[in-house]
């Protein structure tokens, strides 16, 4: 999601530090060594291999967009452009002011490609009216008429025409937010336009990425990102003279938000009026022609480029329009090059990590490492280069737990069957269904005691817990397990899954959270070789988890009450998997109705949850049902062996 990338120098720190702890002082000054090593050889390169030039690049309505160039000093070749879109800024500015570093890695830089960074309309040094996740206009009528795809198309056109040495190919890459702008320029793209990769992409800000998840506000995220990116200022202006990260009173992410109350107190305590975009979501508490304007994917059809979008299972932010775009285009396209990658990742890990290990599970090999040099390299020098067709799958995929490259045909694949996974009676899980008459869970949710996302106290959200262990969940009575017997052989899922909950509640509303979990064997290796304070044995790693905001079960344009006490159907999906449970392991579902901070707490009335109050936040008696009539379940894809 945007949030990584503007935040980027934030997470490293806290990235570095989680190192520290894991991996020993010593190791971390190995590599931070060896990083800065890598970027001060690749920040010469840059100086001694390519002349920066600034241009300001003029779109059919006259607006101009900042756009820094890279052009390699060796002039016996013809180049082709690798462009980055974002609205992060192209900084450094200043024509004898280089980035440390071009592309997506330094294959690239090394290679030679003409380096193009821009600042997207109405964003830092680019003229217009900056407009979060621009709707795409799918007929065009008149200059005026312009949205991403246009841009994108001005300025390659200007490139092709304007810098020298150029082979007449063009690709674009982009992470989070440069991802929707890699996807957004596919619809009327540029006849020099080859090769396009949308990496985690903003896809739907209402159903699944960011800062709506089926409905849920993701509030920890809407708020970090926009208390600094939604402030206004004046334009053109450098990154120095931006806004300042907002300074959080309480250093404690859990009691931070709680103190804040209701969601309509934020303005009143931090915003005021000022944060535009946080107005705008306020305003639309459903997904209205707002929200629909702004899903770039209905309008993905016709796509010329070849196209690789690569995604990470372990993604916070964008896991949803990681496989939402490349199923999009797919359906749309049935004969465009379509590629999907998805590796055991964290938002925007491919390249921000060795992929290795991501918080205390270990993933035996560099799998980002893997991915550039023999995924994302490939890919573009093909399409751009003429280098060798790298023949790569349809979709080329990590399966966490067996720890293995695996390469499909298709994604969801092609062999594999959908089983369901039943709750019993006594915690139990089961691909039988329950024969148990009347057999529920009863239990009280409250909304001002509400479940914390992740063990512990931490400042900021943090990216681990979309990977974390779940033991301390199941410990609160508000939190449900379900889990099968030890595992007699593998089990690998490898596509979507589907929550199907028969519940009750005595409130009007409810949110529903269902989380899939491996459960570690007991008898097993008691630490960790990362991580010696972990103990591994019974350790409970998340797999996938997801909410649903319960009175858009049914609509997410009509939301509708649930009537106190009667047994009502939830059911929805979440994103895709790919993981193995080995052996030995056993599978566990959590079910819970709250998921805080990164989702805001539901009062368990039907209403408008950005006007209410504080007063309106209310315990409730939830009832899960697992007998023969109302069988609650998850629905997996399962991997024939």
């Amino acid at each position: 999601m945007a949030i990584s990338v503007y935040l980027a120098i934030t997470k490293s720190i806290k990235h570095i530090m989680t190192s520290i702890k894991s991996l020993g002082l010593a190791l971390v000054l190995f590599f931070a060594g060896t990083s800065l090593l890598a970027q001060q050889s690749d920040s010469a390169y840059v100086r001694e291999n390519y002349t920066k030039i600034e241009r300001s690049i003029p779109m059919r309505d006259g607006k101009k967009l900042f756009t820094a160039i890279y052009i390699p000093k060796d002039k016996s070749k013809k180049y082709p452009f690798m462009i980055n879109r974002t609205p992060y800024t192209s900084a450094p500015y200043g024509e004898a002011n280089y980035k440390t570093s071009l592309g997506p890695t330094s294959l690239f830089l090394r290679e030679g490609f003409i380096f193009v960074y821009q600042d997207v309309r109405g964003r830092w040094m680019s003229e217009g009216d900056y407009v979060d996740v621009r709707p795409h206009i799918d007929h065009k009528k008149g200059k005026s008429a312009i949205d991403e795809s246009s841009d994108t198309y001005d300025t390659i056109d200007w490139l092709v025409k304007n810098i020298p040495n150029n082979n007449g190919k063009a690709g674009l890459y982009g992470i989070s937010y440069p991802g929707f702008y890699s996807t957004a320029a596919l619809p009327g793209a540029h006849k020099a336009l080859k090769a396009v990769s949308p990496q985690a992409p903003v896809t739907d800000w209402f159903r699944g990425d960011d800062f709506h998840h089926n409905g849920a506000f993701m509030l920890a995220d809407a708020f970090n990102f926009y208390s600094s990116f939604g402030v206004p200022r004046p334009k053109p202006i450098t990154p120095d003279k931006g806004p300042k990260p907002f300074e959080y009173p309480i250093v404690d992410n859990y009691r931070f938000y709680l103190s804040i109350g209701a969601l309509r107190n934020v303005n009143t305590k931090y915003f005021g009026d000022s944060i535009q975009f946080w107005n705008e979501m306020m305003k639309h508490p459903n997904l209205d022609a707002f929200w629909q304007a702004k899903d770039i994917t209905p309008h993905l059809k016709d796509i010329k480029p070849a196209v690789m979008v690569v995604g990470g299972f372990f993604d916070a932010e964008d896991a949803f329009g990681t496989f939402h775009t490349y199923k999009s285009i797919e359906k749309q396209n049935p004969n465009a090059i379509n590629k999907l990658v998805v590796g055991p990742w964290f938002h925007g890990g491919w390249v921000r990590s060795t992929g290795s290990s991501f918080g205390d599970i270990k993933f035996g090999q560099p799998t980002s490492t893997y991915y550039q040099e023999k995924i994302e390299f490939p890919f573009f020098m093909h399409y751009l280069k003429d280098g060798a067709n790298p023949n790569l799958a349809e979709a080329t995929v990590f399966l966490t737990g067996s720890n293995e490259w695996k390469s499909f045909d298709t994604w969801p694949p092609k062999d594999t069957e959908t089983k369901t996974l039943y709750f019993q009676d006594k915690g139990g899980l089961a691909f039988n269904k329950p024969t148990t008459a009347d057999s529920f869970n009863e239990y009280e949710s409250d909304p001002n005691n509400p479940v914390p996302y992740q063990d512990g106290v931490q400042a900021r959200r943090t990216r681990e817990y979309m990977i974390d262990d779940q033991r301390f969940a199941a410990r609160r009575p508000d939190v449900k397990v379900f889990q099968t017997e030890v595992l007699t052989e593998d089990i690998t899922l490898a596509g979507p899954l589907t929550a199907d909950l028969l519940v009750s509640t005595s409130g009007t509303d409810a949110d529903y959270v269902v989380k899939l979990i491996d459960v570690y064997p007991e008898i097993t290796e008691e630490t960790s070789a990362e991580n010696k304070e972990v103990i591994m044995g019974g350790y409970q790693m998340l797999i996938r988890g997801e909410v649903m905001r319960g009175k858009f079960r049914n609509s997410f344009q009509t939301p509708e009450p649930f009537v106190p006490g009667k047994v009502t159907e939830v059911k929805y999906t979440l994103p895709d998997v790919g993981h193995t449970f080995k052996k030995g392991h056993r599978i566990m579902v959590q079910v819970q109705n709250s998921w805080f901070p990164i989702v805001d707490r539901n009062p368990q009335v039907f209403t408008d949850i950005y006007q209410a109050a504080d007063a309106d936040f209310r315990k409730a008696t939830h009832r899960i049902y697992h007998d023969q009539q109302n069988a609650s379940s998850i629905i997996v894809t399962v991997l024939k062996p």
